[in-house]
């Protein structure tokens, strides 16, 4: 049977093969980790606290891509992959896709557009992915 990564793998397609490092996924965490503590932060502006957020999310979720022995150049792709990597189903990555989808708007058009509620649901859903994550066990070298 095909794995999902499989089918997304190769030439021209959202994945490519490449071995695990122990030193990158620690590293993916760790910043990932630091940025989620950091978004929880009430007296940043709450753009700020949503940048924070979202990128700790897409840190920890390219970390379990990278644990998995997949790389990707494109951001979604790490979202949509959780039921796969980390077996979280769509009550985070719909959140996570929400808030890819505002960061987008922000990003190259200028217009952030977040709530109060948006920025709680993103760091709950970001914990969730924090826990997954480190429940993993080690990578270890071939």
């Amino acid at each position: 049977m095909t794995s999902p990564f499989d089918n997304l793998a190769g030439p021209g397609k959202a994945l490519r093969p490449e071995p695990p490092d122990a030193n990158e996924f620690g590293g993916l965490q760790r910043m990932g980790l630091a940025r989620l503590q950091d978004a929880q932060k009430p007296d940043l502006a709450l753009e700020s606290r949503f940048d924070l957020a979202y990128n700790a999310a897409h840190a920890l979720c390219l970390a379990a891509l990278r644990w998995h022995g997949y790389r990707s150049g494109n951001r979604f792709i790490v979202f949509q992959l959780l039921p796969h990597t980390l077996g979280l189903g769509p009550e985070v990555w719909r959140v996570l896709s929400k808030c890819h989808d505002a960061r987008n708007l922000g990003e190259y058009e200028g217009m952030l557009e977040v709530d109060t509620r948006l920025v709680t649901d993103l760091i709950t859903a970001c914990k969730q992915v924090a826990d997954k994550l480190g429940a993993l066990p080690p990578i270890t070298s071939p």
